[in-house]
């Protein structure tokens, strides 16, 4: 993509006082015609970069802007390479480590040592989750509408989006888009959505800062619970919440307190634990339970 190949080529820039158009070019596997572009792309983005001619000529970043080459240290193209690869990870590609070869070609301040920061973003869908993260991003790149089946919580449903950011968080992946059917900016589950098509229809890009992604937004609370688990379950609770989410009682068990987002979720989390956490409160989810528990009991002895 053009932009791995501008990230490169700035980083050769900064690591070599000097680089032919030849050798960006061999390096990166274009024509020399595209170098020039990226160059002039690379100056338009406001780095000022120098060409000149003859024996000793090349392509150089303009000396007094070099700030002694501290724009990149070695930890922070470490922290970049990391992040290029984890991508990878993703896909299911060789593209952005193809990339970090060319980037380590040679010898360089910037890349010596060994890699400490490994990223891994893979997912068991990962079959299913490079396609629609690669049409995603074609559609964001083309400003191009997208339609796909969406299953949530309320049901099923045709959905048909203006996209604008893929993101990674919650330990899964989303996509930032304006839903035509809700006339608002909505996140969307990348694992809940099938048939996903890129419509032929082009959109004019809206106003917007980045998304609002506040945990309370997203996931905003209003079930206060309290649990008691057994003490087995404290690496959970840990691993999960934190270790400041419960406090130990005389019996060793274990008080969990915690406002909950969604009844169905807190209910499906609850019965994994079986029958090493009790709910305390809300009453009224206790009593769905209790009564759910009566008619599995009442499948399982007939």
């Amino acid at each position: 993509m053009k932009i791995d190949r501008l990230i490169g080529i700035l980083a050769v820039l900064l690591q070599k006082d000097v680089a032919t158009a030849p050798e960006l070019a061999e390096r990166f596997e274009v024509s020399r015609r595209t170098i020039n572009r990226d160059v002039e792309a690379l100056c338009k983005a406001g780095i000022p970069l120098v060409t000149r001619q003859g024996i000793h000529g090349g392509i150089s970043i303009l000396e007094n802007y070099k700030m002694d080459k501290t724009l990149l240290t070695a930890s922070q193209m470490q922290d970049i390479l990391a992040g290029l690869r984890s991508l990878d990870s993703v896909s299911g590609t060789n593209r952005y480590g193809q990339l970090m070869e060319k980037l380590s070609a040679g010898s360089s301040d910037f890349m010596t040592g060994g890699q400490s920061v490994l990223i891994d973003l893979s997912s068991w869908y990962r079959s299913s989750l490079a396609p629609k993260i690669e049409r995603i991003r074609e559609a964001i790149d083309g400003c191009r509408e997208l339609e796909f089946d969406y299953y949530s919580p309320k049901g099923e449903s045709m959905r048909r989006i203006e996209p604008y950011y893929l993101i990674f968080r919650w330990a899964s992946w989303y996509v930032w888009g304006w839903c035509t059917k809700r006339r608002d900016f909505r996140l969307f589950k990348l694992n809940r959505m099938d048939r996903l098509c890129l419509t032929e229809i082009v959109f004019a890009k809206r106003a917007l800062s980045w998304p609002d992604l506040d945990n309370g937004r997203i996931f905003p609370g209003g079930i206060r619970v309290k649990v008691l688990f057994e003490p087995s379950c404290k690496w959970r609770l840990v691993e999960e919440f934190g270790t400041g989410c419960f406090e130990e009682q005389e019996d060793g068990r274990l008080l969990f307190c915690a406002d909950y987002t969604d009844k169905e979720n807190l209910v499906s989390w609850l019965m994994t634990f079986r029958e090493r956490a009790e709910l305390l409160e809300p009453e009224a989810i206790r009593q769905e339970i209790r009564e759910a528990l009566k008619r599995t009991l009442e499948k399982y002895e007939g």
